[in-house]
């Protein structure tokens, strides 16, 4: 059995050919503002918030490393309660035939070394493409807490890749990347954003598809203090 590899499954479909076969456009959205990366202080005191499996009827959750075959991965979807709730509500506010797709949210610290492992065994990566694996409660990756996601927008039920699949590897992946270029992916890029940014999620810079609410990062972007540490579901996957 060959080793399961980032790239794989790829459910996105390319943004130019979702919408090349709808002959439908998406209107051009707001310009990203200017993103930079923010050091991630310690988490001092957490939120006991539960985790929830996410199900809305405007999300699909695609569990991409659990369909990908990595050894500790899981089926279910989970997010903290307030974090699921502003997720929900950023896929309300999307127009009609808009939706979201998540590719991963709560991960195990089991999985998170498995994929840390697997991107420090690739030399084409570079280095803080993955959060390493912390045991300390004050410096979890942000996966662990709860209060990240990682998704797309839908149009139609079908699943966007805007430029880039999820866990793409190259400098394409960078959230900004395609500012200054024409086209679908770049708009699609932006309505994630800004569809996010409308519930305080904040994106990490180096990948489209990540956004945080809650976590040490967003701590940092939002001049707050943390609200997650490492969570665990109230009962098995």
């Amino acid at each position: 059995m060959s080793k399961p590899s980032f790239d794989k499954p790829t459910f996105t479909v390319p943004a130019e050919t979702v919408f090349a076969q709808r002959a439908e456009s998406i209107p051009t959205q707001t310009p990203l503002p200017e993103l930079t990366r923010t050091d991630s202080p310690p988490i001092a005191e957490t939120s006991d918030e539960a985790l929830v499996s996410v199900e809305h009827r405007r999300i699909r959750t695609l569990a991409n490393y659990w369909h990908g075959g990595w050894a500790n991965a899981i089926p279910g979807t989970y997010l903290r309660t307030d974090a699921a709730r502003r997720l929900y509500a950023a896929a309300d506010s999307l127009p009609n035939r808009w939706g979201l797709a998540v590719f991963d949210a709560w991960r195990p610290l089991e999985l998170q070394q498995e994929l840390f492992d697997a991107a420090l065994d690739n030399p084409g990566i570079e280095p803080g493409f993955m959060a390493p694996v912390s045991h300390d409660p004050a410096t979890p990756p942000p996966h662990l807490t709860g209060g990240a996601v990682d998704l797309t927008l839908t149009f139609d039920g079908t699943p966007i890749g805007p430029g880039t699949g999820f866990d793409d590897i190259t400098d394409r992946a960078h959230a900004a990347a395609l500012e200054a270029t024409l086209g679908p992916a770049r708009e699609v890029r932006r309505m994630l954003y800004w569809a996010m940014r409308r519930q305080y999620f904040v994106v990490f810079t180096r990948e489209w598809w990540h956004f945080e609410y809650g976590t040490s990062r967003w701590a940092a972007n939002r001049n707050k203090d943390a609200k997650y540490g490492p969570a665990e579901p109230l009962s098995d996957f």
